[in-house]
């Protein structure tokens, strides 16, 4: 398999605040404020982890009268696998160097 970039410290917290619930589905603003990442790097974050099939992605189905639905994500088989795997990386607590991953992530 192909090396694979490491991912960022901020993707790494993204990834650990989906495993805590990865069957729970989360929204961006929401997900920002838990983790401090601002939208200008949370959103492409969730857009990519969406693009390698990491997150499963929806739209939001009840959204209150007046106010557009939400975009709307949690892990997928794989982002589980990967989770799990950044788990047990040493390394990747917050302010330590990136992991090389041997994974297509």
């Amino acid at each position: 398999m192909a090396e694979a970039r490491r991912p960022s410290a901020q993707t790494i917290t993204v990834l650990r605040a989906f495993a805590a619930d990865p069957s729970a589905w989360r929204y961006g603003y929401e997900l920002g404020q838990e983790v401090g990442v601002k939208a200008g790097s949370l959103y492409p974050i969730l857009m990519r982890l969406s693009d390698r099939g990491l997150l499963e992605a929806s739209w939001e189905s009840d959204a209150p009268q007046g106010r557009p639905p939400r975009h709307l994500y949690r892990l997928s088989g794989a982002g589980v696998s990967l989770a799990e795997q950044l788990a047990t990386v040493p390394g990747t607590a917050a302010g330590q160097p990136r992991p090389q991953l041997r994974r297509a992530w």
